[in-house]
């Protein structure tokens, strides 16, 4: 589905309120980290990522609680008619929206890159989600682009609309019709085309997930192949988020990232390198029983997936310098996306060891690490937790 928020009334309405002051504005989004207006936004990670309520369709109340690393959906009052367009788009975006830009590190402001630009092939991005057991929504990507350089950021996008859909509940379809299938990123994706004033291209996981990481050159080399593309079009900006139809309240946006450098992207809710919360020892560390525990705790479910948070404790008297957690699925399910720790499957045993800067635990110290499965949620896992 398209952003009716790309109209007029939205532009007149954009130019009242940066009428204010580009520094008010922003001053006002950041004291107010829980965004109730209908255009409200707010900057994230430094300002490298925006925040957006969008609530383009609908007069009813939605807020969203911005996080340092995404947001949650706290209020969805209203519905709209399954077979028309949604309510809202609440995301994060990187890149520029309308007359807003993302500034730190953003190489698409304020003129798009070209597809055929070298670095466009290195654009890389990644996300993690928790839906709710209920509702009606999907959750998307939104990635625009433009058939020539790009002017103004007040521009609507000519081009192609790509939204790469990880998961949808009820009875919703994307715009237009199916056209045929595609195999990116490791996965089988139904493919939609359609046209609003500009082309439409939707790929839609066969097989629901609540995580993703890709090169977006990999799902626009196959519109290109399908004539609803070109590689002489400009990227502006990606978009990472809901279109909730009924409900939408706990539909979360854990962390989202893009990489301009080649790199893989990293979850953005992993910490530092240096996190403040654990203790730097100023000397050797004492010997002493040493010892930890390892609880999980099942944080959200879906068809064909579900996610866990594990907490480990150290519970000796001696700081741990690392530590391992392992179990064994009970029904052929796999790890498909983890956090915060290095993990290992072989069929279905599971390791996770600890990431490079949570393994220091002193005497009592818990840190903990997230993931996202595959298959059913199992009732429940026997955990094993090893220190030293």
């Amino acid at each position: 589905m398209t952003r009716r928020s790309r109209t007029v009334a939205l532009l007149a309405l954009l130019c009242s309120l940066l009428g204010m002051s580009g520094v008010a504005a922003a001053q006002v989004a950041t004291a107010a980290p829980v965004l109730c207006d209908q255009w409200g936004s707010a900057p994230i990670q430094g300002g490298r990522y925006t925040v957006m309520n969008n609530r383009w369709g609908t007069s009813a109340t939605q807020c969203i609680d911005v996080s340092s690393t995404g947001f949650t959906v706290t209020q969805a009052d209203g519905t709209a008619a399954t077979n028309g367009a949604p309510k809202s788009y609440p995301a994060a975006y990187y890149g520029c929206h309308y007359s807003s830009c993302t500034t730190n590190g953003n190489i698409l402001s304020p003129n798009g890159l070209q597809a055929s630009d070298p670095r466009f092939a290195s654009v890389s991005t990644s996300v993690s989600m928790t839906y709710p057991s209920s509702g009606t929504y999907d959750a998307a990507y939104d990635i625009w682009f433009h058939k020539s350089r790009p002017t103004t950021t007040t521009q609507q996008n000519d081009g192609a609309e790509l939204m790469v859909w990880l998961n949808h509940a009820g009875p919703i379809q994307p715009i237009g019709s199916k056209i045929g299938t595609a195999t990116i990123a490791g996965a089988t994706w139904d493919v939609w085309s359609g046209n609003s004033g500009w082309n439409v291209i939707s790929y839609v996981r066969q097989q629901p997930t609540a995580s993703a990481t890709f090169l977006v050159n990999d799902f626009w080399k196959d519109v290109v192949s399908r004539g609803l593309g070109s590689t002489s079009w400009y990227l502006t900006s990606i978009q990472a988020g809901f279109e909730p139809w009924v409900g939408g309240t706990g539909l979360t946006l854990n962390s989202f990232s893009v990489t301009t450098d080649g790199t893989q992207p990293t979850p953005t809710s992993t910490p530092t390198p240096t996190p403040t919360s654990t203790p730097t020892p100023t000397s050797t560390p004492t010997s002493g029983p040493a010892g930890c525990t390892a609880t999980l705790a099942i944080t959200g479910t879906w068809q064909g997936g579900f996610q866990g948070a594990v907490t480990v404790k150290n519970t000796g008297s001696a700081m741990l310098s690392r530590w391992s957690v392992g179990w064994t699925f009970p029904s052929g399910q796999t790890i498909n996306n983890l956090w915060n720790g290095v993990p290992s499957q072989s069929g279905s045993q599971v390791t996770v060891a600890n990431a490079p800067y949570n393994g220091l635990l002193g005497a009592g110290a818990s840190t903990t690490f997230g993931f996202v499965g595959n298959g059913s949620a199992p009732g429940s896992l026997a955990l094993t937790c090893t220190g030293s």
